[in-house]
């Protein structure tokens, strides 16, 4: 080859390689994370250090009890406490904050009465950084910059303390906040630098166990050990235990602590340590869990003109991942539903299944990007039946909260079968059949009046119950009809119709009916009662996705529909109106800070109208999330919030979570590239997007034009380019077609 040759080859591969790092951004996602967003208002997020549905939420904790500091940190405060280990990702739920750090020294000795007198520091949002599996914060009133870390099962604290001759380490297992308290605690120094116990308390779920072992980097040089605030000796056991760790440092001295986890044994607390903290290095540990959310951050890869919505993408793709959690330690032991110390064979054992929220969109969303942990969801459910005898509802370190309704574990299940993820079909059916049969949680006049009556319970929720698992049932109907259990079929099937039996034509609402057979007489469907779960009766109205055919029809037809779909988001609350603290995000009377609205707006596709869709989510997408503290319109509720961000900023939504088919709305992005499991990527490209070209003109799926609103999850896992073209105008000619609500696409 002549010199010109090749001089002319090096410059065209430069000139390409220069193309292409154009489309490469050479910034790690975890970059644009921004762990802050939720902490402030309605959110209920935590800051701190984890890794993608692990057991170790180590974050701090302001030390005061209250609505605004249910995952124990809120952004609008000055002082830290100290930092535990467990926490809930943007629930209403006051629970968990296990294990309590706090190092202090002899420059600040303040107590004060509102968090019970506990060590605590004032701090400053200048002197505080968090990132994925990090949090870093000084403590100003001594002096100590604390920085966090975490693997899967073990929490790594590094401190970096100035010059003091009585600098310490505060280890509480009595610190309680809000629902939690603790029962019975266990602390046992083994030698200078090892220190094992357990933490036993109820709350919400009310027989939780935590065992663990501390390691230090350092030896204390002598120690003050508490049983009920009484000084005592080692080793202790009190339903009030905590211990005092002494120290001389120098400046800038740094004291590791690394606390291995496990619910079933100490043993398998030091199993923690053994196999995933070996070593001290805690810049190891920090990098390895960026490394670990930069790969699960790389399965979606956006192109965005901006760094601000590239930090709500990746914030709310990152918060999709802060539960379930794991549960197993690395022996596979557990703290079993059945309160026994049970075995995961195979499985990674998961918890943390808010499932009225995250049945609806983060389920979803984890069967396209994560499948292989779907199979270990699904596998923990099940071991969740084998041990109790149900499906869980709402559960929590091995435990049964009982909280909300429905029996939402069977979509989970049910898209899981039909989307190919391994499972075993058969348990898992039968799992579903007896959950729907039992006679406890109201199924038993559900079953024989064909819905849920009216009763005096404070919270009877009976509309809401009715409609739930009428929906489950379809589910389990589909479930059958796969599985050649005809009569099964026939019979869930029927009873899927069970929302008609709620659903009164005359006010067009779904309204209370008493045991005999009448409705309430006094009805005002903005009202919140005891009747709707969380919602009121124009919230719960649309929760019919597996016939929404059906409901069009019974509203009146298409115009109707769409007239009643009109009103819910023009119909504002009035002054005067109260509206309840889970209330929020409302745009009419469509809550988006709460879930039973969330699949609302995408009802527009089924009647012809997808325009009224696309500027529906899109406002939503725009309004309701941003890049602030205070940026979530609601609680996150262990994913589901930022779920349906994700997947509604891609374009698309599951509508009914378990049918394998995702409604068009409005893609945020220019491009977004799904990086799948399996192999293959699927690409979505919008084109001539930008905030005023918000509709759809035209929709392509490998290179074919479609006409319909949907996308089929077969069709995503295929690979391939689904292109949009978008404009500033409706095009009403091009109304689509809405996949049959009775029909399986998966």
């Amino acid at each position: 080859m002549g010199k010109y040759g090749l001089i002319y080859l090096v410059f065209a591969s430069l000139l390409f390689n220069c193309e292409r790092s154009k489309d490469i951004d050479p910034i790690e996602l975890t970059h644009y994370v921004n762990p802050f967003i939720g902490t402030d208002g309605p959110g209920n997020t935590y800051p701190g250090a984890t890794v993608p549905f692990g057991m170790v939420q180590l974050s701090p904790d302001i030390g005061i009890p209250g609505w605004d500091r249910i995952a124990g940190y809120f952004y609008q405060d000055s002082i830290i406490s100290g930092f535990s280990h467990t926490h809930l990702s943007g629930t209403g739920a006051g629970d968990l904050y296990d294990i309590l750090v706090m190092p202090t020294n002899s420059r600040f000795s303040k107590r004060i009465a509102a968090n019970n007198y506990k060590p605590f520091s004032r701090f400053s949002h200048d002197k505080e950084e968090a990132s994925p599996g990090y949090y870093k914060v000084d403590l100003l009133d001594y002096g100590i910059k604390a920085e966090l870390t975490t693997t899967a099962r073990t929490g790594i604290h590094k401190y970096t303390f100035p010059k003091d001759s009585l600098s310490q380490i505060h280890i509480d297992l009595g610190y309680a906040l809000n629902w939690d308290a603790p029962t019975d605690t266990y602390i046992h120094v083994v030698d200078s630098v090892t220190i094992e116990g357990y933490r036993k308390s109820t709350g919400w779920a009310k027989d939780q166990r935590i065992y663990f072992v501390f390691k230090l980097s350092k030896p204390f040089k002598s120690y003050q050990i508490f049983k009920n605030d009484t000084l005592a000796t080692n080793p202790v056991e009190a339903k009030n235990s905590k211990i005092v760790l002494n120290y001389n440092t120098t400046d800038d001295e740094v004291i590791i602590l690394k606390t291995g986890l496990s619910t079933a044994s100490i043993n398998g607390a030091y199993k923690s340590l053994e196999t995933e903290v070996p070593d001290f290095n805690f810049d190891a540990y920090k990098e390895k869990a960026n490394a670990i959310w930069e790969r699960e951050l790389q399965k979606i890869r956006i192109k965005s003109k901006g760094d601000n919505q590239k930090t709500i993408f990746y914030t709310m793709l990152y918060q999709s991942m802060l539960a379930p959690t794991l549960l197993s330690d690395d022996y596979g032991e557990y703290k079993g539903a059945n309160n026994r110390i049970m075995k995961a064979d195979g499985f990674d054992r998961y918890d943390t299944f808010s499932l009225w929220d995250t049945y609806r969109a983060a389920h979803p969303l984890y069967t396209i990007l994560h499948p292989k942990r779907v199979s270990d969801m699904v596998q923990s459910m099940l071991a969740h039946y084998k041990e109790t005898g149900l499906l869980p509802v709402w559960s929590m370190q091995g435990n049964e909260t009982n909280m909300m309704i429905g029996n939402h574990a069977i979509p989970v299940i049910v898209d899981a079968y039909f989307k190919g993820i391994t499972i075993d079909a058969e348990l898992a059916y039968k799992a579903c059949k007896e959950s729907s049969m039992v006679d406890s949680r109201q199924l038993d006049t559900y079953k024989t009046l064909g819905y849920v009556p009216v009763a005096e319970d404070n919270e009877n929720w009976s509309v809401s119950k009715t409609l739930e698992y009428a929906y489950d049932d379809w589910c389990v109907a589909q479930f059958a009809k796969a599985l050649n259990k005809t009569d099964d079929y026939h019979y869930f099937l029927n009873r899927s119709e069970n929302w008609g039996h709620v659903y009164d034509s005359k006010s067009t609402f779904m309204r209370p009916k008493l045991a005999n057979g009448h409705f309430i007489k006094e009805f005002i469907p903005k009202e919140y009662t005891p009747y709707f779960c969380e919602s009121n009766a124009w919230q719960y109205l649309w929760s019919v996705p597996q016939n929404i055919e059906g409901f069009i029809q019974a509203v009146g037809g298409s115009d109707a529909f769409e007239k009643k779909l009109d009103s819910m988001f023009t119909l504002n609350p009035l002054p005067e109106d109260k509206l309840p603290i889970f209330s929020t995000g409302m745009i009419g009377q469509y809550a988006h800070g709460n879930e039973p609205s969330h699949h609302v707006a995408y009802l527009y596709d089924y009647i012809g109208k997808p325009w009224k869709t696309q500027k529906l989510v899109r406002d939503i997408l725009k309004t309701q999330y941003k890049n602030q503290p205070n940026g979530l319109c609601g609680n996150e509720d262990c994913g589901q919030m930022s779920s349906w961000f994700v997947l509604s900023s891609l374009g698309f939504y599951p509508v009914n979570p378990a049918q394998g088919v995702y409604a068009f709305g409005s893609p945020l992005f220019d491009e977004a590239t799904i990086n799948l499991e399996n192999g293959h990527t699927f690409v979505i490209k919008a084109i001539n997007n930008s905030d005023d070209n918000i509709y759809i003109q035209s929709v392509n799926l490998n290179g074919k034009e479609l006409n319909r609103n949907y996308i089929t999850h077969k069709e995503i896992l295929q690979g391939g380019e689904l292109v949009f073209t978008m404009g500033n105008m409706p095009n009403k000619n091009r109304k689509g077609n809405m996949a049959l609500s009775s029909k399986m696409y998966n």
